[in-house]
């Protein structure tokens, strides 16, 4: 059925050059890309403060540990819905591609899921509300994203073997991002609609019932971006790589995810580059989800929303120019000494915001350091794992895009709950209280690790570990092996 429907002329792709072009890169890895990720952006900031200011669910008198739990145990139902989509990722087979037609079945998946996101009933018993939340966060994270962002997050690494392309395609599908969040999170958000979604009261605190009305009109606007973004991305993508074997004998076999997994958990690059991931990743979150909380109650002689709009502003110079030296600077130095020597650098200027927590500008100092240290990394590292993923497929004789994929995309997303629930833990264990003008310390210091301190603890663990990751040596020799093996596959082929 999906194989006829995405075969249709109606939906073939517009890429018909062999070679990657300026609109397959602006469109296809930038713009669909960014408009599509731009509601998740904002989800990861600001969908665990809706849930803890305008459902009140860090209210232990009403919903006890639930906040903390949700999150950390839908990670396991995340892993399963990762590992769902990638084997029907594996088991697709059609002349647009296998990871394409997932765009398409996304995209009502989507939508539904954001509406049920924000339709929370508001009135009703906490023990209605904490189903509500527990089915509609993993009809989201654990089904409706992986679909979206497995198939995303594959492009890349299908796209074509041409180095060179290949890396500029990671910079500019990063870049979408990295844009998706500093536009959405850290700037349209706070700056525009953070009275709009957050409505303080005169007297303190937050107008819960305008905040939910409110968050139903962003909610439509958010699933109409997204879905413009998934199309456009469909459209100006092309898969060369699936293309390379679709009709031969060998690639219309279907390889267990047994065998998957064999060849992957014995390839040590593997691991590297996939720990290096799950550090990246959950630091990020941890720092993404709570910046706004950071900047509400930690930051004194400025309005929260308008330092957090700053900050967001700001702090994304070094991202938006880096957009344009990642791969200049991974081209002279190499991918992962770039990405090795560019987190030392953050490490070592994010330490400067630690001088005084409580100072905007201090603070601000040293997130640009920092984000000018993790440019390489913001950038480049889908394409080494589009490396190691030819490695393999050089050692193995087979691709294995789909459980890797599953595993990348488990981490991407389920690392947004983990992220949220060590927060929900912390805020209640300190005594959190939105209705608050003034947090207490323990809530300040909490908010002090979870936005400068644990990004770069797993920042300096990933500078050690990336010293050991040298797939780049391979590629050269890793090529020849493919085309080889190829070749003697279309020639059996044609007897």
């Amino acid at each position: 059925m999906l194989k006829e429907i995405v075969e249709s002329p109606v939906l073939k792709t517009k890429i018909k050059s062999p070679e990657v072009k300026l609109n397959e890169k602006a469109l296809g890895y930038l713009i669909g890309p960014f408009c599509a990720l731009i509601s998740n952006a904002i989800f990861g900031s600001y969908l665990n403060r809706y849930y803890s200011d305008v459902i009140g669910w860090t209210d232990t008198a009403r919903f006890g540990t639930f906040s903390g739990l949700l999150p950390i145990l839908s990670v396991i139902l995340v892993i399963i819905g990762n590992l769902f989509v990638g084997r029907v990722m594996d088991n697709t087979r059609t002349n647009q591609g296998k990871a394409r037609p997932l765009l398409i079945l996304s995209m009502p998946l989507i939508v539904i899921a954001i509406i049920t996101l924000f339709m929370v009933p508001k009135d009703s018993s906490p023990v209605l509300q904490m189903i509500w939340i527990a089915v509609s966060y993993n009809l989201y994270y654990a089904l409706a994203y992986p679909f979206y962002y497995t198939a995303h997050s594959a492009l890349v690494s299908l796209s074509t073997r041409n180095s060179d392309d290949r890396g500029q395609l990671a910079t500019f599908s990063n870049a979408a991002g990295v844009a998706a969040v500093g536009v959405g999170a850290s700037i349209l958000v706070p700056i525009l609609l953070q009275n709009y979604l957050f409505v303080p009261k005169a007297d303190g605190g937050i107008d819960a019932a305008a905040s939910y009305n409110n968050w139903k009109v962003v909610m439509l606007v958010l699933c109409v971006s997204t879905l413009i973004g998934i199309i456009i991305e469909y459209f100006f993508t092309r898969e060369r790589i699936t293309e390379e074997t679709y009709g031969l004998e060998e690639g219309s076999k279907k390889i267990p995810l047994s065998q998957q997994i064999g060849v992957c958990v014995k390839e040590k690059y593997w691991w590297i580059i996939i720990l290096y991931f799950l550090l990246f990743q959950f630091g990020g979150l941890v720092k993404n989800g709570s910046m706004n909380y950071y900047c509400t109650w930690v930051f004194e002689g400025i309005d929260g929303g308008t330092a957090m709009g700053l900050l967001g502003a700001i702090g994304g110079i070094p991202t938006a120019i880096g957009m344009v030296l990642a791969w200049p600077i991974a081209g002279k130095l190499g991918k992962q000494k770039a990405v090795t020597l560019g987190l030392l650098i953050s490490v070592i200027g994010g330490l400067v915001s630690f001088i005084n927590v409580h100072s905007f500008i201090i603070v601000t100092i040293g997130v640009i350091l920092k984000g000018i240290g993790s440019i390489p990394a913001m950038y480049v590292t889908l394409a080494l794992l589009a490396d190691v993923l030819d490695h393999l497929e050089a050692k193995n004789g087979f691709r294995s895009d789909g459980f890797t994929m599953a595993v990348y995309g488990a981490i991407m997303v389920g690392m947004t709950g983990l992220g949220n629930g060590i927060i929900n833990v912390f805020l209640t264990a300190a005594g959190y209280d939105a209705t608050l003008s003034v947090q207490n310390a323990s809530v300040q210091n909490m908010l002090v690790l979870c936005y400068l301190g644990i990004e770069l603890i797993c920042y300096a663990v990933i500078v050690v570990l990336m010293s050991f990751l040298k797939v780049e040596s391979h590629i050269e020799e890793d090529h020849r092996l493919i085309r080889e093996r190829q070749e003697k596959e279309g020639a059996a082929l044609n007897k």
